[in-house]
């Protein structure tokens, strides 16, 4: 299972000088990119070896649930694509970026329950913006945001009711959603605070556009997988490109 969430160790120095303390969001200057010199990095995030197949959901504790489903449901925890790369790998820019307050968009997150399934199954949002939580099944849902950084919340939601709002506000990926209703549900949250970060899709591609250049650490979080991580750099500009590979 992955390990959720970022370790923050707190070291206390002796003497009576105390320690440094760290910038606070108001403190950091706003964030500001040159369109004339930002660029893109790209990539894909592949897979390699024997297939891993997707378990079997079942639902059949909850019939309103089951009866949803017009196929039986698979676990999302790996998807290889057609194509060989991986589907629902969160991808960001780790370490590089100047230190800077970046706003969140005004649009908010979406994230709906539909056939008792978390959709989409990998959430990426910068910190403060809001979250945007749906129920379009009959049935009551349970959320349960397991956050470690962030205050963990647990919200009940009754059948199509008014979208719940939540915000995150600090950094963490990754953490799962879960529903104390229905054990199958969970997606996976990356709380960012830049908006250099992407979710893989059919074709296992990502592009982190507006970039600054510089060179920077990308990282790559799959929830059963792991992480990896690699350098690039981006001329003024210019595009970089950088793969991830995966698989037995």
């Amino acid at each position: 299972m992955f390990l959720q969430g970022c370790v923050v160790l707190m070291l206390s120095g002796c003497g009576s000088n105390p320690a440094p303390q760290t910038q606070t969001k108001a403190a950091l200057p706003e964030a500001h990119v040159d369109p004339a010199t930002a660029g893109t990095i790209s990539g894909k995030i592949l897979f390699q070896g024997a297939k891993p197949v997707m378990p079997t959901i079942d639902m059949s504790s909850n019939p309103s649930c089951e009866r949803q489903q017009k196929t039986p449901a698979k676990a999302e925890t790996v998807v290889v694509n057609p194509n060989g790369t991986l589907r629902y790998a969160y991808v960001r820019i780790k370490d590089g970026l100047a230190p800077a307050h970046w706003a969140p968009p005004a649009e908010p997150v979406k994230l709906t329950q539909s056939g008792c399934i978390y959709t989409p199954h990998v959430v990426g949002i910068m910190v403060d913006q809001t979250l945007s939580i749906m129920n379009d099944d009959p049935v009551n849902h349970n959320v349960h945001a397991e956050s470690q950084t962030n205050a963990a919340w647990n919200i009940s939601e009754a059948p199509k009711d008014e979208p719940k709002l939540r915000k995150f506000s600090s950094e963490e990926i990754l953490f799962p959603m879960t529903c104390s209703v229905h054990p199958w549900m969970r997606s996976w949250i990356g709380v960012s605070s830049h908006p250099f970060f992407a979710v893989t899709g059919e074709d296992g591609s990502f592009s982190l556009a507006g970039v600054p250049p510089g060179t920077y650490t990308i990282e790559v979080v799959q929830e059963k997988l792991g992480r990896k991580e690699g350098k690039v750099t981006l001329a003024a500009g210019g595009t970089a490109a950088i793969d991830f590979t995966y698989g037995n």
